[in-house]
């Protein structure tokens, strides 16, 4: 694991709160995604972060067809769960600003407010 990663990771860690959201099945924690479906994982996602996952989804299901291989289908979906979960947990603008935090402290500047997911993600390499 790169220490960007393990950056990333930490203030993602770091950023979860105890808040309260609907979501597929309630935990101690919040809403448990363990076993979502693809459309609970959707719905529960940011609209620049579902446009996103609607690519890769699309993407991953094609190469199963030609396949005939869903270990990256699961992988993709188990990955896009747990991104759901902190969304769900934190809350949309709470994890747009996580992002933020972390682009921040890996560029050592603060990171304009309205500045693009997209373009956060980049700076973190995501």
């Amino acid at each position: 694991m790169s220490i960007l990663e393990l950056s990333v990771r930490a203030v993602i860690v770091c950023s979860v709160t105890a808040a309260a959201t609907p979501g597929p099945r309630r935990g101690r924690g919040g809403p448990s995604f363990s076993d979502a479906t693809p459309a609970e994982v959707r719905a529960a996602l940011i609209p620049e972060e579902a446009a996103e996952f609607d690519q890769q989804w699309r993407e991953v299901m094609a190469r199963a067809i030609e396949r005939l291989d869903l270990s990256e289908v699961l992988a993709t979906l188990e990955s896009w769960r747990r991104v759901a979960r902190l969304t769900a947990v934190t809350g949309p603008e709470a994890h747009r600003a996580m992002y933020r935090r972390a682009a921040a402290r890996l560029a050592r500047e603060e990171i304009p407010a309205d500045e693009p997911l997209p373009r956060i993600k980049a700076r973190l390499g995501l």
